[in-house]
């Protein structure tokens, strides 16, 4: 008698229900059928970072023209002292590599 009784609960539960009233929320008004998405503040956030990268030009204008009149447009390129660069590169990222 016990698998039986078992087996009644099991295909209970798993039986077809129908279709329930909507539910009334706390202030009794009733809901309505719709879908309802919610983003987190994070989700938000990363929507507007998004946008403001999309906006954002791909040129620095500002750089190009000063890089312009420094070395001016005729295929100079400047003369970098690789240690001066290497030591300059590490010193910036120390403390986040350790």
């Amino acid at each position: 008698m016990m698998r039986i009784d078992a087996y009644n609960q099991v295909m209970a539960t798993y039986k077809p229900q129908g279709v329930r009233a909507p539910k009334k929320t706390q202030n009794s008004s009733i809901i309505s059928g719709r879908d309802q998405l919610q983003i987190s503040s994070f989700g938000q956030d990363l929507a507007v970072a998004k946008s403001a990268v999309k906006d954002a030009p791909d040129i620095r204008e500002d750089k190009v023209s000063e890089m312009t009149a420094k070395y001016g447009t005729e295929g100079k390129t400047p003369d970098v002292d690789l240690d001066d660069f290497a030591s300059v590169l590490l010193s910036k990222y120390q403390g986040v590599f350790g």
